[in-house]
């Protein structure tokens, strides 16, 4: 399960930082091509870019949720570590 998770940390988070890159390039890009100005880009263009960047966050915490869950989990088969340990 550790490797589960390690694999998806490695390879989902920086593909979703990737994409989020790109989105947004082609975001700015367009909007240039439209002609938007400062004022664009100091308020709209930010506030897409934090939303993107909050979905993007959202969506990695539920993609890992359950390897979390598994790996924090304090109890296995209705006996907690501990008491396994110590018989």
């Amino acid at each position: 399960m550790k490797s589960r998770l390690f694999w998806k940390i490695m390879i989902i988070l920086p593909l979703l930082m990737f994409l989020d890159y790109i989105l947004m390039a082609l975001l700015g890009c367009t909007s240039c091509l439209l002609g938007m100005g400062e004022d664009y880009y100091c308020g709209k263009y930010c506030l897409f870019g934090k939303i993107i960047l909050l979905l993007s966050v959202i969506l990695f915490f539920r993609i890992i949720f359950n390897d979390l869950r598994v790996f924090f989990k304090a109890t296995e088969n209705g006996q907690t570590t501990k008491e396994k340990n110590s018989k």
